[in-house]
């Protein structure tokens, strides 16, 4: 059995097979900002394919994703791509060797302490914008005594990440680098993809997340769903005033367990953050709430805890189960609160979480999400207190006793 390259249209195979720096020579390290499937992985596959193919027994070649799920996909592939007789696989760490005993391993960049060491002779990053830089230079150190090539490759996702930065020096014309960009209209072009999905895309994705996944065009918010301007024009010192509602996050794991306050004009009066055994949070969210109206996380441990609350004398508790869809609208509700700036919030933590979140492209659609690793509790404390105002202040909430205060002339609530 033979293996056969997979057709490959002019821009992939310029931008993997043959990339040239700025003076026309060879370049040892190709950098290709791509949209979603305009071919970049399965180019990138044939090629670390055919770099393992020239070597021999014992030489290393690695593909290295941000999270081991993408390599495991990587792995997938390649072993469908090319013909079975020519190689022998492992699953576990997975890893293909061809039968002039070259080894292909797939990996993960979550721990860059875990990538020094070896001597590697080609390499793909994959979806380097999300990978931490830190594995960039692992990865560039276990390049150095080969001399080996890599191909740097991945979505756009915002400005501010390694891979963008040195997208920018290739670009330039920086020696030695060669920068490419492949958007849909190249992939329509090259039949690889349909115009209609694009079409479609467009119609239903926002702008700025269309622009980043389809025309590889970075927003300024780096991927942000809140806006990262947006965010820091909402920063205020925490208001010395009566909380109207309370949304608590309960902690999972080794997350925090997070309350946020907010007053009658959506400002933050108070914030509680603290680690502790259930007994001492359940008696700590009692004193902290009193009888304000406050929406809990009942996610799985978190039901008993609600119930246990509701059961309290005088409080005014709701349960808030998190799904998928529950949590991308309770998202969605705090982004339009934090871009019209109905809420405020002190810097700090709260600050630091909502700008780690980000959109991520799935098959159902667009997901906001705290980025792989940071934590997102006072995230969706706030959105929880967000959302509860709001229902508070919708008219038919409002009591009879209320509206006939406000018609002989009380100030609106």
């Amino acid at each position: 059995m033979h293996y056969q390259r997979p057709q490959l249209y002019e821009k992939q195979w310029n931008a993997i097979f043959t990339p040239k720096d700025i003076f026309g020579r060879p370049a040892r390290f190709s950098l290709t900002e791509a949209s979603t499937k305009t071919g970049k992985t399965v180019g990138c596959i044939a090629w670390l394919f055919e770099q393992a193919l020239k070597g021999k027994r014992g030489l290393n070649y690695w593909w290295v994703a941000p999270v081991f799920g993408q390599a495991q996909i990587a792995f997938r592939r390649m072993k469908i791509a090319i013909p079975r007789d020519l190689y022998e696989s492992n699953e576990a760490p997975p890893m293909i060797t061809l039968m002039n005993g070259a080894i292909i391993t797939f990996k993960s960049g979550e721990k860059p302490d875990g990538l020094f060491g070896e001597d590697v002779y080609a390499a793909v990053i994959d979806e380097a914008s999300r990978m931490r830089e830190e594995a960039w230079h692992a990865l560039r150190s276990t390049l150095t005594a080969t001399r080996g090539p890599a191909r740097i490759i991945g979505n756009v996702k915002g400005r501010k990440n390694w891979f963008y930065a040195l997208c920018r020096r290739a670009e330039a014309g920086e020696a030695g680098l060669s920068y490419h960009k492949l958007i849909a209209a190249d992939a329509v072009d090259a039949g690889v993809l349909a115009d209609e999905e694009v079409a479609d895309a467009r119609r239903l994705l926002p702008d700025a997340v269309f622009r980043e996944l389809y025309l590889a065009e970075p927003s300024d918010d780096g991927g942000n769903p809140f806006g990262i301007a947006a965010i820091a024009n909402c920063i205020e010192p925490l208001a010395q005033t009566k909380p109207v509602v309370w949304g608590w996050d309960l902690a999972k794991h080794v997350d925090w367990t997070v309350g946020i306050a907010l007053d009658e004009y959506g400002r933050t009066c108070r914030f509680e953050r603290f680690q502790g055994p259930w007994n001492s949070t359940l008696e700590k969210i009692v004193s902290s709430t009193g009888s304000t109206p406050a929406l809990v996380d009942s996610t799985g441990v978190g039901d008993p805890i609600v119930e246990m609350l509701q059961k309290r004398p005088n409080t005014r508790i709701e349960g808030f189960n998190f799904s998928a869809g529950s949590k991308q609208k309770l998202m969605e509700g705090l982004a339009v609160a934090i871009q019209q700036r109905e809420v405020t919030f002190p810097d700090g933590p709260i600050r630091i979480e909502l700008e780690n979140f980000e959109y991520e492209f799935t098959r159902t659609g667009v997901r906001y999400a705290a980025m792989e690793g940071a934590h997102d509790d006072c995230a969706c404390a706030l959105a929880l207190a967000v959302m509860h105002k709001v229902r508070a202040n919708r008219p038919l909430m409002i009591s009879e006793d209320v509206l006939r205060w406000s018609a002989a002339g009380g100030s609106r609530w």
